[in-house]
């Protein structure tokens, strides 16, 4: 949460009363003003009009006090406790409750340490995997839980919150000669994508979605990642794709932590949602995130260059190519293939399509719960590659790289990758990894909360099979593997 100034003066006697309460000044936003104490903190929506959101009225800051309860409390149960009301009591004082006039409405909530929100880890080095991981879940289930927006014109509403942002921008300052070719790019890019965008609003993509979700709106509570201050005050602006809700925490974390960030929430989203089709429009929504971050920056006084920036990288993307990795369980794989995916294609990098998480996800499993030995029956595998192939050729004829990780011992495998390029008209390399086997019997036996369920008897099987002639680049597991990628790819940085 940021400060900003000014609690309007109609409000100023309800705001050191709560002052009062929480025994320190408040924590401002544009909007509201939060109080926070040692065991409750405190909501006011500012009394303001600002043109997209008018709380000057009472009753309207109680509605929307109420609509925020309503939208956050499922999410982060803990956090929103309530709305209540400050009353004026029969002596003249302001009280919580009670009888007696409304002066304001006011929401409940369990205090959040200041270190505990994901900008300030991020700030602070803390985005782990786990964490990562554990937020490209949590917004998989936000997701998953609102049902379908039906009968919405996703194009026109995108070009819409388009044409809103613009004119935000222009508010807020910034150089038209940043914005005119912004703009331009911008429009082509939603002319060239209105068919994809209909097309998914058809199949459900279209959600009451969180609307702001970055990383400031992201805590720590009870350890787990919660999203929280959901927008409640424009439904236009939160009925959106589920992609473009996604984007705003990709486009967050690529800048403010790095690529390999956003890159690792992308793919663990798509490994639990199988939505691969948003990966077609991800540039445009990343450039209009990075554009409503820039014009927010700048109504604040604040530079919004390098988001500006940002948002035209985002248009002119890097071209897309595929790069599989094989070899024996416990080579590496996945680590070779997570670490070449975020140098690689568009922001936030490379797809990783791993044959281990979608053969979990077709048995309705997160990536690292284990799966029975009937999941792994020949004609299961046959499916999981012809899964795999598919999707990778789509995502890359919507213009995103592709890292293959799987063992590919099946030179037919390995045929199909090269392949799928050539039909795509985009680069390919493929990598294959070694190592003796006494060092892969040790990393499968030190594996946990992996995608892998590969055993040492699983591993020895595999080791008698002919792969047949290895035309990849070998790559010894056991020593500077990825360096060795790196630069076979022209990878720099």
């Amino acid at each position: 949460m940021t400060q900003a100034g000014g609690i309007p003066s109609a409000q100023a006697e309800v705001a050191a009363f709560l002052a009062g309460l929480a025994g320190a000044a408040p924590i401002e936003t544009h909007i509201s003003a939060i109080f926070v104490g040692r065991e409750t903190a405190w909501k006011m929506k500012k009394a303001v009009a600002l043109g997209f959101l008018d709380f000057s009225s009472l009753e309207a800051r109680g509605h929307f006090c109420r609509r925020e309860l309503e939208l956050n409390q499922p999410a982060a149960p803990g956090i929103y406790r309530d709305v209540v009301a400050v009353t004026r009591a029969p002596d003249g004082n302001l009280q919580q409750g009670g009888v007696g006039e409304v002066v304001e409405w006011v929401l409940r909530m369990a205090p959040v340490p200041a270190g505990d929100f994901l900008d300030r880890v991020a700030a602070c080095g803390g985005l782990d995997d786990k964490l990562l991981d554990a937020m490209g879940d949590t917004v998989f289930a936000l997701h998953q839980a609102p049902p379908p927006v039906a009968g919405l014109d996703a194009p026109a509403a995108m070009a819409s919150v388009l044409a809103g942002n613009l004119r935000a921008a222009r508010a807020a300052g910034l150089p038209e000669a940043a914005i005119a070719p912004l703009e331009a790019a911008l429009q082509a890019g939603l002319a060239r994508l209105t068919p994809l965008l209909a097309a998914r609003a058809a199949v459900g993509r279209i959600r009451r979605c969180h609307g702001d979700l970055h990383l400031g709106n992201l805590c720590l509570w009870q350890g787990k990642p919660t999203p929280f201050d959901a927008l409640e005050f424009d439904e236009a602006l939160a009925r959106i794709d589920t992609g473009y809700d996604l984007a705003f925490l990709l486009m967050d974390l690529d800048l403010q932590a790095e690529r390999a960030a956003a890159n690792r929430v992308l793919n663990r989203y798509l490994a639990r949602s199988g939505d691969y089709d948003l990966l077609g429009p991800l540039p445009l929504w990343l450039a209009l995130r990075a554009l409503v971050r820039a014009h927010v920056q700048a109504a604040r006084g604040r530079d919004g260059a390098k988001l500006l920036h940002a948002a035209q990288a985002y248009l002119a993307p890097a071209p897309p190519l595929l790069i599989a990795v094989g070899g024996l369980q416990g080579t590496g794989k996945s680590t070779l293939a997570r670490g070449l995916a975020p140098a690689l294609g568009a922001a936030p990098g490379a797809l990783l399509l791993r044959s281990d998480e979608l053969r979990k996800r077709r048995f309705g499993l997160a990536p690292e719960a284990p799966l029975p030995p009937e999941a792994y029956a020949e004609e299961v595998s046959r499916a999981v590659h012809e899964e795999l192939f598919i999707i990778a050729e789509a995502a890359l004829r919507q213009g995103h790289a592709v890292a293959l990780d799987a063992v590919f011992l099946d030179p037919d495998h390995r045929r199909h990758a090269a392949e799928i390029a050539a039909r795509a008209g985009v680069p390919f390399q493929g990598f294959w990894l070694e190592a003796p086997m006494e060092i892969l019997k040790s990393r499968i036996l030190a594996r946990r909360g992996d995608a892998s369920d590969a055993t040492i008897a699983v591993l020895e099987r595999a080791a008698k099979a002919d792969p047949g002639p290895i035309d990849w680049i070998r790559l010894d597991a056991a020593g500077e593997a990825r360096a060795v990628a790196r630069k076979a790819l022209g990878v720099t940085g």
